[in-house]
C-alpha cells in the first residue's frame, strides 16, 4: 500500500514538475478551456428544459417537470418525418458531393508544379469560406434569380422563357449543394494539402523506378497515405450528419420549398424563438445532438474495426 502511495506521489510530482516547464504553453491554452467551460458546457445544464414545461418567468428551477413529454410530441407529430426525410437526404447528398470536393482538389493541386498558378488557385477557392452565407445567398440570388440578373438575361438572349430558381422546391437541394461546394471545398483542401506534404517523396521516386504512372503513384501512394485524414474527417461528418447549418438553410427557405427545405435547424428557430416554445424547441435539439453522438462513436468503432485509427 506504501509502494502505491509513493508512486502515486512520484506521478504527481512529475506531472506538476511538467506542467512548470511548459507554464506558458498551458498558458496558451487558457483561453480555449475557458471558452469551452462557457460556451459548450456551461450551457448543458439548459438541457433540463426539454424535460419541463419550462417559463421564463418561474425559471429551470420553478418550471414544472413533465419528464418524456415533449420528446412524444416530437416523436409521434407528423412534421418529424418530414423534418427527418428532408434532413436525412441533404445530410447524404452533403456526404455524396460536398465531402470528396476537397480530396480531389487536394489532389488537382498537389499535381500542380507551378507554383504561382498553384498559389492563385488555392486563394481563389479559399475566399468563398470567409464569406458569410448571407453574402453568398445573396450572390445566389442577384446572378439568378433577379429578372434583370446574369442568368435571367442569358435564358431571354437564347430566346428561352425566364424562371425562378430558388422559388422552385424540386431546385433547392441542387442549389444548397451547389453553394456549400463552393464555399466550404477550399477550406476542406487546406487540410488535405497539410496530409499530402507529409507524404514521403523517396515512395513516388521508388514507383517511378517500378514503372508506375501518375495514376498508380495516386492510387496506391497518395490516397493509402491521407487514408487516415480522410477516416478521421469523414467520422466527424458522420457525427454532424443531422447538423446542415442553420443559417445557410434558413436563408435559402421560402413559403414555396418550405416542404422540402424544413430541417431540424430551422424547425428549432420556428417552434422555439418564433412560437416560444423552449421546451420542446430543447427537446428537438435534444434528440438531434443525442442522434449524432450515436453515429460518431458508430463510425468510429466502425473505423478501428478495418484497422484505421478513429478519433476516441
Amino acid at each position: 500500500m506504501k509502494r502505491i502511495r509513493a508512486a502515486s506521489a512520484r506521478r504527481k510530482r512529475s506531472l506538476l514538475r511538467k506542467m512548470t516547464m511548459d507554464r506558458w504553453l498551458y498558458l496558451m491554452l487558457l483561453p480555449g478551456i475557458i471558452y469551452f467551460l462557457l460556451f459548450k458546457y456551461g450551457p448543458m445544464w439548459g438541457i433540463v428544459i426539454a424535460f419541463q414545461d419550462y417559463s421564463p418567468f418561474q425559471g429551470m428551477t420553478g418550471s414544472k417537470w413533465v419528464g418524456m413529454k415533449h420528446f412524444h410530441r416530437l416523436f409521434t407529430d407528423p412534421t418529424f418525418f418530414v423534418l427527418l426525410k428532408n434532413t436525412l437526404l441533404l445530410s447524404v447528398m452533403n456526404l455524396a458531393f460536398v465531402f470528396p470536393m476537397p480530396i480531389i482538389f487536394a489532389l488537382m493541386l498537389n499535381e500542380l508544379r507551378t507554383a504561382k498558378f498553384k498559389r492563385i488557385i488555392q486563394t481563389l477557392i479559399y475566399i468563398p469560406h470567409f464569406m458569410s452565407w448571407v453574402i453568398i445567398v445573396g450572390m445566389f440570388y442577384v446572378i439568378i434569380e433577379m429578372q434583370d440578373g446574369i442568368f435571367q438575361e442569358i435564358l431571354a438572349s437564347m430566346g428561352l422563357q425566364k424562371f425562378t430558381i430558388m422559388m422552385n422546391p424540386d431546385l433547392f437541394r441542387p442549389m444548397y449543394i451547389l453553394q456549400s461546394i463552393w464555399k466550404d471545398t477550399g477550406w476542406g483542401t487546406i487540410i488535405y494539402l497539410a496530409a499530402l506534404a507529409g507524404v514521403d517523396p523517396q515512395l513516388y521516386e521508388a514507383s517511378k523506378m517500378d514503372g508506375a504512372g501518375r495514376m498508380r503513384q495516386l492510387w496506391h501512394i497518395t490516397l493509402p497515405c491521407i487514408r487516415s485524414t480522410i477516416i478521421i474527417l469523414l467520422i466527424l461528418k458522420i457525427g454532424d450528419i443531422l447538423e446542415l447549418g442553420f443559417d445557410h438553410v434558413f436563408l435559402l427557405l421560402n413559403p414555396l420549398n418550405r416542404g422540402v427545405a424544413e430541417i431540424f435547424d430551422t424547425y428549432v428557430y420556428t417552434s422555439g424563438i418564433v412560437q416560444g416554445a423552449f421546451s420542446y424547441s430543447t427537446a428537438v435539439g435534444l434528440f438531434k445532438s443525442f442522434v449524432g453522438l450515436v453515429l460518431v462513436l458508430a463510425a468510429n468503432r466502425l473505423s478501428k474495426k478495418f484497422g484505421e485509427e478513429g478519433i476516441i
